[in-house]
């Protein structure tokens, strides 16, 4: 940053100037946490020469605080892959059953909202399209903050609904899948290489409520990656050259996790190991009834709060996750 020539790339400076904070603040939590366990065991040696003292609780109370405050430091110190710091991209898409399975990928992208808001996390909805009856059909969301992908990495796969459908006169229990796809943001094209010549550019109308809300111009923008056939597309903006910028962001992060699904193979093959993604493999169960109960299958990780879990309280789930990936990659 003393270079003289740093601030002439203004992008990469501001980019430098942000890792710079996250570190400088890594450092200040931990040299607070140091100070503050060394003021507890001050204090838990007042509290041994002097046992008529009132000490114990206010030591209880500062041991409390300070086993958090270092597990959380503990948890965002596995965030250490190449996109964890990252903003996320996250997409949902209902599975077989119609209104059904669209009304619960709704109630999910309720749920994630409600958890990057309660994070101070900015949720941005680039690409929506609404069911015809309720729900949704697809939604794509931008969310940023600090080690968003990290963190929200670990809500990858098929997520299983057992609810009375309200869409189901007959009362019946109805089981409904939703399949959430995280990519990180890739904010350069300096980490992913793409060459102009290697997409193809389709604009349409975009897609509406009807009336006065349907766009008249060919303001949506679809984008195919060739070589790799990946198609991105947003219709979010009334701008085609906004549009446009956010498919990029979309095709740049998806081609992030292309380079990351990569590696991971080839350490697999290292390993010998094999895992199928497969539609059916879901990652975690939302139970309404006959019982209330919320189960990842990953981690066996349990909330019979279901309401809670609803609206965002994802943190036990994510830590249980990103804990055992770290034990398993100890493990290897």
């Amino acid at each position: 940053m003393v270079a003289p020539d740093f601030w002439n790339d203004v992008a990469q400076a501001g980019k430098v100037s942000q890792e710079l904070k996250l570190l400088q603040d890594k450092r200040e939590t931990w040299t607070k946490i140091e100070q503050d366990a060394a003021d507890l065991e001050v204090l838990l040696e007042l509290a041994q020469e002097d046992p008529e003292s009132d000490l114990e609780q206010e030591v209880a109370k500062a041991y409390h605080d300070l086993q958090k405050r270092v597990d959380k430091w503990d948890l965002e110190m596995m965030l250490s892959g190449d996109y964890d710091a990252n903003d996320a991209i996250l997409s949902i898409h209902p599975g077989v059953g119609g209104t059904e399975a669209q009304d619960w990928t709704q109630m999910l992208m309720r749920m994630f909202t409600r958890w990057a808001e309660n994070k101070g996390y900015k949720v941005t909805t680039l690409d929506l399209l609404p069911g015809e009856e309720a729900g949704v059909k697809s939604v794509t969301l931008s969310i940023e903050g600090p080690n968003a992908f990290g963190f929200l990495r670990s809500e990858k796969g098929v997520h299983r609904l057992v609810r009375i459908s309200p869409f189901d006169y007959s009362g019946r229990r109805h089981t409904s899948f939703a399949s959430v796809d995280v990519l990180p943001e890739v904010e350069s094209d300096a980490e992913v290489d793409i060459n102009p010549a290697d997409l193809k550019v389709d604009t349409y109308r975009a897609s509406g409520a009807g009336g006065q809300h349907v766009n008249k111009t060919e303001s949506a923008v679809r984008i195919t990656h060739v070589p790799t056939g990946i198609v991105v597309q947003c219709q979010s903006e009334r701008s085609q050259i906004s549009n446009r910028e956010t498919a990029m962001r979309m095709l740049r992060a998806k081609l992030a996790e292309r380079k990351l699904e990569e590696q991971e193979r080839k350490l697999a093959e290292i390993r010998g190991e094999h895992t199928e993604i497969a539609w059916g493999n879901q990652i975690r169960s939302y139970v309404f009834c006959p019982y209330t109960l919320v189960k990842d299958h990953r981690t066996d990780v349990e909330n019979g709060n279901i309401q809670a879990v609803m609206d965002g309280e994802l943190d036990p789930f994510i830590e249980a996750y990103l804990r055992s990936q770290n034990l398993r990659k100890t493990r290897n």
